[in-house]
């Protein structure tokens, strides 16, 4: 007896005038390969100046997640064993896909219900409409993992209001509903039991069906912190906002700051000097500009120190190196965005 074909991992079809795209891989929560970001392209380019297609959504299977982001494993994997190149043309075509999203002459509506983050928000921020259930939840957790924010966030985070950007792109805070209205990363909400209809009127009555679904979004739990949000992370450096939180002293502070020891002080310092620079850079400069610096950031130690610790062996104890903020040398991280990692 032979094996069944594998499902495809992303699956795709047009019905109604609608391009309708299914990112089809629920048991790894949906997370992207090559495979999938070039199937994604392939759908988009073929799409883009077909008169039948008059509007595209993307959603995830399995009804856990949007997609939880990039495969780190695969891209881990590929730097322990000196696969520089196909980490380059892994980040290569998924930074094309983020851009042509961002430049699609058609409406791209993302339906998020439930866990979207660092490449899940690559596929859906950069899109003329981003829809949001009670189940969505956001975030770009990279400083985790010892990477940065990237898929164009170092042009939308800082592009947030306020030091919100500022204060996700560090910590890696989960991001509600409300907070996804509340921030823009969505642009509607509208409730789990309403996507099928949702995704029939968009095919019988076009984009117009979005904000006809759409319903009062949840309270946003930022709002509470906004303006101590917005005094800590504003200050010039890394320490700089470490030192903020610990004399503004509330229970929120406290928290944050333990958040923030735990995650690799290097990446720390890189996606803070990203986001300060990405706010006065077009979203194609902040792509070239992530690019780069995957480059030296993948061949840290941190990196694959991270992704053990994080998501292999799920031990949550990782051992950066270095292992302080104040530890980090000002020029590793001038090395890293010249593109001169390792030094």
């Amino acid at each position: 007896m032979t094996d069944a074909p594998a499902e495809p991992t992303v699956l795709s079809e047009v019905t109604q005038g609608v391009g309708r795209l299914v990112l089809n891989r629920p048991r790894a929560l949906n997370a992207l390969d090559r495979g999938m970001i070039d199937a994604v392209s392939a759908a988009l380019t073929a799409w883009r100046d077909d008169p039948a297609v008059a509007l595209v959504t993307i959603e995830g299977a399995g009804g856990r997640a949007f997609c939880a982001g990039g495969d780190v494993r695969a891209v881990r994997t590929l730097a322990l064993a000196g696969e520089t190149e196909a980490i380059e043309e892994f980040f290569v075509a998924e930074y094309a896909v983020n851009r042509m999203i961002a430049e699609y002459p058609k409406p791209y509506v993302a339906l998020i219900d439930g866990i979207s983050m660092g490449g899940g928000l690559g596929l859906s921020i950069h899109g003329s409409h981003r829809v949001v259930t009670e189940h969505a939840v956001m975030a770009m957790p990279e400083t985790a993992i010892a990477l940065f924010p990237d898929i164009g966030a170092t042009y939308f985070l800082p592009r947030l209001p306020g030091q919100t950007g500022m204060y996700l792109a560090l910590t890696g805070a989960r991001v509600s509903p409300g907070d996804a209205i509340h921030t823009g990363l969505a642009t509607h909400y509208v409730p789990r039991g309403a996507l099928e209809s949702l995704k029939a009127g968009l095919g019988r009555e076009g984009i117009d069906a979005v904000a006809r679904h759409a319903a009062p979004p949840p309270e946003s739990l930022f709002a509470a912190e906004r303006e101590a949000i917005d005094r800590c992370f504003a200050g010039p450096s890394v320490a700089a906002i470490l030192a903020a939180l610990e004399a503004e002293g509330s229970d929120w502070a406290k928290a944050t700051h333990a958040t923030l020891l735990q995650m690799s002080p290097t990446s720390l310092w890189v996606s803070f000097e990203a986001i300060r620079r990405g706010a006065s850079m077009t979203l194609a400069e902040c792509l070239a500009m992530e690019l780069a610096l995957t480059r030296g950031v993948t061949r840290h130690p941190d990196f694959a120190e991270g992704v053990r610790a994080q998501v292999i062996d799920k031990t949550r104890d990782p051992r950066w190196t270095p292992a302080s903020v104040e530890a980090v040398d000002p020029a590793d991280i001038a090395a890293l965005f010249a593109g001169r990692w390792p030094r």
